[in-house]
Order: structure tokens, then sequence, then C-alpha cells
């Protein structure tokens, strides 16, 4: 059976119609093993779909946090851009001179390397920042965009994980919309402990924060 018919979809239970899609199977990610691919590509880049995610982000964050501008990890950057409307909407406090929010992404170099080009700079260094993700599995994607938001000299003020199977890291809580008491049975495994491995079980495809490549 191919993976896409698989699906299998979960409800937010903040009932605001945010629907999460996994697909049941083996995979491997950068850091471990899973068996759910968790796919965010309606809720990162349907319209109505991101906007409710952002706006279920922005009813999460006091209202005097001060949020100067939003770093969009796994090609999250529709969400971010409604979260920074929704910010603005609420009238957070801003110390950004044209009272906006920024909305930016880092790349990635030849080394694999975390960086803001010097033209971005500005948009992170003595701001305050969300950190939005798509997925966090094992945490190590927050903590390298801690350390690249930090070197820039950014400040991180809350992490927001569409789906995380973490609850906090570095003492920051991660806010999510889904976790795995969403999935039933979610598991994640570094790699020489999978189950499936030792059980000579084929995987099924590559999977990151944009997406999955099958491998057949």
């Amino acid at each position: 059976m191919d993976m896409e018919n698989k699906v299998m979809k979960f409800y937010s239970k903040a009932g605001n119609n945010i629907i999460l899609r996994a697909i049941p199977g083996h995979f491997a990610t950068s850091h471990s093993h899973i068996n759910y691919y968790v796919d965010m590509t309606g809720l990162k880049t349907r319209r109505s779909e991101a906007a409710a995610v952002a706006k279920a982000f922005v009813q999460r964050i006091p209202m005097d946090t001060v949020i100067d501008t939003i770093v969009c990890m796994d090609g999250s950057e529709v969400i971010g851009a409604y979260m920074a409307e929704e910010l603005e909407l609420g009238h957070f406090p801003n110390q950004n001179a044209h009272r906006t929010v920024y909305v930016v992404t880092p790349e990635f170099n030849i080394n694999n390397q975390m960086i803001f080009r010097d033209n971005l700079v500005s948009a992170i260094r003595g701001k305050n920042v969300v950190l939005l993700l798509a997925t966090s599995t094992t945490g190590l994607t927050i903590s390298r965009s801690m350390e690249c938001i930090d070197y820039y000299g950014g400040h991180v003020r809350q992490i927001c994980s569409v789906f995380s199977a973490i609850g906090s890291i570095n003492g920051h809580k991660v806010e999510s919309i889904f976790t795995t008491e969403d999935v039933p049975g979610y598991q994640a495994y570094e790699a020489y402990a999978c189950p499936y491995c030792k059980n000579k079980q084929k995987l099924d495809a590559m999977v990151n924060g944009y997406g999955y490549s099958k491998l057949y």
C-alpha cells in the first residue's frame, strides 16, 4: 500500500479545526528513526490552516511578551507571516522602529552550519525572537537554532512547534498544537536502537520538516 493511502487524521484538542495528518511506517530523520511521518504540508501551505495554527499559537503567548522577530524553520514561513499579523492585531509590545514584526529564515552553508546573511542580521541582533518550527522530535534542531540566534545576538523568548515530542529544552517551554499524546503509539528511536531495523524492516522514506522522500 502506498504511503499516501495510509494517512491518519488527528484533530487538535483546542477545537479549532486544526488537523494533523500522519502516516505510520518506518522513517528516518537526520537524528532518529520514527514510526510515524507527521505531514505538515496542509498546515504550512493552506492559507486557512496556516492562519488557524498561527492564531492558536499567539493565543498562548502572554500579552506583555515583547516580540520583534519570528525565525521560521522547516518551511513554516506562511504560519510565521500569519503569526506576525496576529501579534500586530493583538498589539503585542514591539521594539522595532516601524512597529511591525520581522519574519525571517536562516540558511545552511556548505558546511551545514546555520547562518543569517548580513542583510538579515539586523532582524536578529538585539531582537526578541519567536522560534517557529513545524516538527520537533529530539530537540536537536531547536538547540542548533537557539545557538545560531544567540550567536547573532538575538534573544529567544518563545518556542513554537506545531508538533513536538518534547515539552521543554534548555529551560524554555515548547508550545505545541500537537504532541505525542495526540498520535497514539508515536515513538522515536536512536538509529542503533530502532526495533524496525533490528527486525530487518526496510525504511519507507527519509523525512524532515520539509517533507519526505520515498525509498524504493
